[in-house]
Formats: structure tokens, sequence, C-alpha cells
């Protein structure tokens, strides 16, 4: 080392500082006589920090000793020596491949010894970045696979052939695709032929035929890629069967949710029209259309058992039994068979049902189902658990009900079953009410010499026409005629049978005590000792002198008279109205005199009060159409009547009674004289 000229030392000095390995030169004595910047930084010192120094007193105990035995075995062996060294102050970059060769003076003595360190740091990464990289796509099932830029595979893939169990061979060029599912490899191919073409990313779902012959789901994506211009296909297949899986449970979940809220709206909507039907006509009326929009059957039946309890008759529109066949005869049968074993019966398509009808043994097992229908549904009505009918679909094609829909006919079927028991009941009160109305309001009103009276009576709904309006008329013993207009609030038995009572107390107090006032708190004694709180009731009151034209009238609470003259306006009678019935006050008695040609109208508040109109306005609106009737409707009591509820109706929907009661004296004309 000795031998070394100033420019042999300049220019070591240059490598030993540039060179991106390490390296060290040592005496024979063992001690630094060069370092590098790249080894000194590995020892963790400063490269002058070494010079002169022995092994042990720069490094540590474990990497002084590894240096110490390196440099006797090169300086007593005169050989090189190999090996690597972890420096494990260095962390991850302290692994090292040490090169020691001996340094020879000019008589070829050993003079020293040169070190050559290499970091191995670097190749090991490289190594395990691979190793990682392979274990994550074994993880992952990931299949990564090559082809050249024509689209043609011409490597190898293990892991491909793996899953579908191709030979090499069979891998190769296209034949990958032979892999892919029959109905998928159209749309496969021709996307890869246009990726291919295009130069853009591949990137694909797709069925593969498995090694055991089922099928799994791949996402396939590959990118073109190269320095330059492109040199090869690099893609990667990953198995995306459980994502797939997971997603149709998710879509079937979704539309089966969707479904079941659909039910349930259609089943909320079906329990709206059927609380909505009144009578059995319209449950029948109501279930048809239920039937064709909610069901989707193309024919709807309600049937009952009748009172033995043995047949089932359908009902009709118009709410009867049909007369014809009873049901059970045909496709009907299916109706009978659900009554029977109280459970829903179904047929999807006529075989079924002749074969479901054989098995049975029912007579109607040899006739034709009816044409035009393919598919039966029937349902028993049940009604505290005991079938009271049966509801019937039928459909134009064949089907199958699956149990989601069941559920929903079942639950309809109770829904019907409940409308149709309400809509009895309804019948039977509205039967008995209306019979007991016309018993109470009078048939005739009575025929008095100069007076002549006349009535008018509308329901104030189509199908309740009983109500709490009423009137009367009767003589009373002192040739005087007595008339009352009342409303007992409400509707129903209730509302009829409240009536009742106030028109017999009337009645039995005019007789005994005639005058108005009087007449009204007999009534409202009365009314303490048998009505209730909630029942609130109005009446006019009067007693007619027809010989003098003087009225004696009380008002409880009703609505003011109206007068009706052949010469001047019509007015009001505004007296000051005491309390309805029952409310103690002090009964007041007015008196005025009706001119012959005149008439007095009574009336409820369903003339004069709607929805659209308070009471108010139509009272003043009564008094206009009453101004403008003509003279020969004026003189005509009847008449008169028909006028004032048609000018008052007109334009508006009635949803109250609208009750009238006219009392009109006739002008007397006199006797010719003789």
């Amino acid at each position: 080392m000795s031998g070394l000229g100033p420019s042999d030392s300049a220019l070591l000095d240059t490598i030993l500082k540039e060179a991106p390995i390490g390296f060290a030169l040592f005496d024979s004595s063992c001690r630094f006589q060069r370092v590098n910047p790249a080894l000194a930084a590995v020892y963790g010192v400063d490269e002058q920090e070494c010079l002169g120094l022995r092994p042990a007193d720069v490094l540590g105990p474990a990497d002084a000793a590894a240096h110490e035995t390196a440099l006797a075995a090169v300086i007593t062996g005169d050989r090189d020596l190999c090996g690597e060294h972890r420096f494990p102050a260095a962390g991850d970059g302290g692994h090292w491949a040490l090169s020691w060769f001996p340094v020879h003076d000019g008589a070829g003595d050993v003079d020293g010894v040169a070190l050559i360190a290499v970091d191995l740091g670097e190749k090991n990464g490289r190594r395990r970045t691979e190793e990682r990289y392979r274990a994550l796509l074994a993880a992952t099932n990931q299949v990564v696979w090559t082809a050249c830029t024509d689209g043609l595979v011409t490597e190898d893939c293990p892991e491909w052939r793996a899953v579908t169990g191709q030979s090499e061979e069979e891998y190769q060029g296209r034949g990958w695709l032979d892999a892919v599912h029959p109905d998928d490899r159209p749309r496969v191919e021709r996307a890869w032929d246009d990726a291919v073409a295009d130069r853009t990313m591949f990137d694909e779902t797709f069925r593969v035929r498995t090694r055991s012959g089922d099928h799994r789901h791949f996402r396939s994506r590959a990118l073109l890629i190269g320095h330059g211009s492109a040199s090869e296909w690099v893609g990667h297949n990953t198995d995306v069967t459980t994502q797939h899986e997971g997603d149709e449970m998710r879509q079937r979940l979704t539309q089966q949710l969707g479904e079941a809220a659909l039910r349930t709206v259609r089943l909320q909507k079906a329990t709206a029209d059927l609380a909505e039907a009144l009578t059995v006509a319209e449950v029948v009326q109501a279930m048809a259309e239920i039937g064709r929009s909610a069901v989707g059957a193309d024919r709807t039946r309600v049937a009952e058992l009748d009172d033995g309890r043995t047949r089932l008759r359908v009902i009709g529109e118009s709410g009867v039994p049909e007369r014809g066949r009873p049901a059970g005869a045909g496709q009907d049968a299916l109706m009978c068979l659900a009554v029977r074993d109280l459970r829903p019966r179904f047929a999807g398509r006529p075989e079924d049902l002749l074969a479901l009808l054989e098995e049975e043994e029912h007579e109607a097992a040899a006739e034709e189902p009816v044409p035009g229908e393919r598919a039966w549904a029937a349902l028993p009505l049940l009604s505290g658990g005991k079938p009271i009918g049966a509801l019937g679909f039928s459909y134009a094609a064949a089907r199958d009900v699956p149990d989601e829909e069941k559920v929903f006919l079942e639950a309809l079927a109770g829904q019907c079953a409940l409308a149709l028991e309400r809509a009895k009941l309804f019948e039977r009160e509205h039967r008995t009410a209306e019979a007991l109305q016309a018993s109470l309001l009078p048939e005739d009103l009575p025929e008095v010499q100069g007076v002549r009276m006349r009535a008018f009576y509308r329901s104030g709904t189509q199908h309740v026409q009983v109500g709490g309006d009423w009137y009367d008329a009767f003589p009373l013993p002192d040739g005087r005629v007595a008339g009352v207009l009342g409303d007992v609030m409400g509707k129903g038995i209730k509302a009829a049978t409240g009536m009742s009572r106030v028109r017999n107390a009337l009645r039995a107090l005019a007789f005994s005590m005639p005058e108005p006032a009087d007449v009204l708190t007999g009534l409202d004694r009365m009314f303490d000792a048998t009505e209730g709180a909630d029942q609130v009731t109005t009446l006019v009151y009067f007693v007619l002198d027809p010989e003098t034209g003087q009225i004696d009238l009380s008002n409880a609470g009703h609505l003011p008279p109206l007068v009706v003259t052949e010469s001047t306006e019509p007015w009001l009678l505004e007296t000051e109205p005491d309390t309805p019935l029952g409310v103690r006050a002090e009964r007041g008695h007015h008196k005025f005199f009706v001119q012959p040609g005149n008439t007095v109208v009574l009336y409820s508040d369903g003339l004069v009060e709607n929805r659209r109109r308070s009471v108010a306005s139509g009272l003043e609106e009564l008094v206009t159409v009453a101004s403008q009737a003509p003279p020969e409707v004026v003189g005509d009591p009847q008449h008169m009547l028909q006028y004032l509820v048609e000018g008052m109706l007109a334009g508006y929907e009635q949803d109250d009674d609208v009750t009238l009661l006219a009392v009109h004296l006739p002008v007397i004309e006199a006797a010719p004289e003789a």
C-alpha cells in the first residue's frame, strides 16, 4: 500500500467517494486505513473517525468480532473470503454481502486487506415485494394474465387453468373463451375484440365454467401497457361470485319488500273502499273493482250461505242472491270446497280444477269450466270462525299464485267478510228504522176548513232514509190546528226513537194544554227525564186559528219560519229563538196573523245549510228564492215547497235531511149576490 503514488491515491479517493458500494482498506495490523462514505454510513460513524482504529474501536462487539475474524483469515491464509453479514444497528437496510481481499506489497507479501460491501437490502426488498404480491393474488383469487397486442394469448397462466381445468394448449390463443358460459361468450368476445381494436380498457363480468363443471362469476379487466409503443395486454380476473350472489339476494329482497309494500297499499285501499260500502250491493260492487285493480282477476264473485247454512248462493250486483243455479256448479264448486274445508283453494289451470273436483268426488267434476276462465282462487268468508260465504276470483290465463299473494288474498277475504257482516247489519237496522220512521210521520195531514197544509221530506243520503227530521199536524178539540217541525240531531234508530218520544209527548201535552209555551215547558221536563245530555233537539210549534188567521208560536232553538205573501216581499219571522229542548229557560210565546193568500213555511237546516253554504247565507238565499216564485206557485203550498227545494238545492250536493211543512190560508172568494 505504501507504493501508491500521488496520482494513484487521488484516483482511489475519487473511486471510494463515488462508488455505490462500501469499501474499506485495513493494514496488516487490522487498522482502518481508508473507509468510503457508503460503508461509514452503515457503521453509523464518520469516515474520518475510523482511520487508525481497529474494528473493535468503531463497531459493536458482534460486528467487530466478525470483522477481525475475517481479517485474520485473509491475512494468515492469503485468500479471498466472501460472506453475508447483517448489521443490527442499520435495521432493515443492514444486510450486506462482504468480500475480503488480501493486498500485497511490491514483494508479493500481504500488506493489508481490502473490504468490498454490497447492499443486499434492495435485492431482498424486490424479492419480498414479489413474494407479497404473489401471496396477495393467491389470497384474493386473482388470476393475472397477459396477451399480445393482437389479443392472442401466448404465455401460460397456471391460475386460469387451475380454475377451468384447461390445458395450456386449450388456453392459448383465444381458447380461454371456450371456458366462458355460452350465454355470455358472444358479449365477452365482442367486448374483447372492441378493446383490442380501439386499444381501450377491457372490463367485463361473465360466468366461467370451472373444473368441477359448475359456473362462477368473474370480473376481467385488462390494459394495454408498454413504454413508447404498446407491448402487451396485462389483465386480471377476479372471482366475484360471492358479490354477485349477494347482489342478486339484495335485488330479490328489494323486489320482495317492494311487492310487500305494494300489497300493503292495495290492502289498505281495499279496506278503505270496503269501509265506505254501506249495503251488500255496494260490498259486491267494491269487491268487483278490487278484484280487477288489486288482484288482477277477470271476474270476482261474492257468495253467502242461506239461512239454513246449507247452500251457497252468489250475490248479484243488486245485493240479492241470484235465483239461478246455486254456487257449486262448474268453477263455483271451488268456493263450496273452500267453505266446507274453511281454507283457501286454488286451481292454476283447468286440468288442475277438474283433477281437484274428481279427487273430492264433487258432482261438478264432469262439467266443463266456464269458457274464458283458466285459473281460479276461492276463499272462505269467516265471521267469528264460522263461514258466512265465500269469495271467488277467476282469471282468463293460467297462473300460479305465490305464497305471498295467497297471504294477501286471505287478508282481503277477511276484510270482505267484515264488510259483508257490517252491510247486513246496516240493512237490518235500516229496515227497522225506516219502518219506525214511516210509522212516526203522519200519512196524511189533517183536513181543516179554511187551511191547506202540505209537507215535504227527503233523506240526506242515498241509503240512510231515516234521520231526526220530523213534522206533525193535528186538529185540537177547540177547533184550532196544531203543527210542529223538529230536528233530533243524528241518524239511525237512536235519532228515530228520540223523535218518537218527543212527538208522542208533544201530542199528549197539546191536547191538555195546547198553548205553545206550555207545551215546550212540558217537553223540557220530559227531556230531562228520558233523553241523554248529548241528544240535541230543536223544533217550532204553532197553533193556528183558521177563522181569525192568528198563529201562536214558540221556537225551541230552530230556524225562523218563512212567510210568503201574494202582494209583498217574503220575510222571516225573526223572533228571538229560545234554547233547544232540555235547556231550562223561560219559554217565549209569539203571536201574529196570517192574511188570506199567505203561506207560512217551516223547514229544517238541510234546506239552507251544507258544506259550501253557511246558515246565514242560506237564509238570505231562501228569501231571495221565495221572492222569485210566480203567483201560481205562491197560491199552491205543494208547488211552493217543491219550488223552494229545487231552488235551494240547485248546484249543491244534499248532505242532510230536508223537511218542510207549509200552512196556507187561501183567499175565500165572496159568494155572488142572489
